[in-house]
């Protein structure tokens, strides 16, 4: 069996209507399509994947997202272009998202070049464009250790 991607993804926010406002604009932004906006969340689907806006159980209402807790890390959106990945900085900046890199390569494969943002509820996430086969072009068609980044705080665009 091969799985043909990632159907879908819901991230539940503790500040659901902060975020929601949030999602509303950033995934239409990035060509998905509104098929729901009720009570029960704000979901969008495109590009061969969902992605669903939850709100939380009332005992969790206003936490945030803990990256280094068991569970996600982060979610990574695929760009078609390095330009596309510049487009979203400029409308990152315009949303005012907490940006916690602007564009930049990586080693992850040859070419990686991504941007890295947080919600409003701190959930990391990560748009990157990878030319070509990306990994699977290398010789040892594996992800060379890339060192761990300084810490940064995630800082509002000024």
């Amino acid at each position: 069996m091969e799985i043909n991607g990632i159907a879908h993804i819901q991230i539940t926010a503790g500040r659901y209507e902060i975020a929601r406002e949030f999602y509303r604009r950033l995934l239409p932004f990035l060509g998905l399509k509104q098929v729901m906006d009720d009570a029960s969340g704000y979901y969008c689907v495109g590009g061969r994947t969902g992605v669903l806006i939850s709100p939380p159980a009332d005992e969790h209402q206003g936490e945030r997202f803990n990256q280094r807790r068991v569970g996600l890390h982060h979610v990574c959106f695929r760009a078609r272009s390095r330009e596309d990945v510049d487009e979203a900085y400029r409308f990152l900046k315009d949303l005012d998202a907490a940006i916690v890199r602007a564009p930049q390569e990586d080693g992850w494969a040859p070419g990686y070049y991504s941007i890295l943002f947080e919600d409003p509820d701190g959930v990391r996430l990560e748009i990157n464009f990878v030319p070509g086969r990306g990994v699977f072009a290398t010789p040892d068609q594996a992800v060379a250790l890339v060192p761990p980044r300084p810490a940064t705080r995630p800082s509002k665009p000024g």
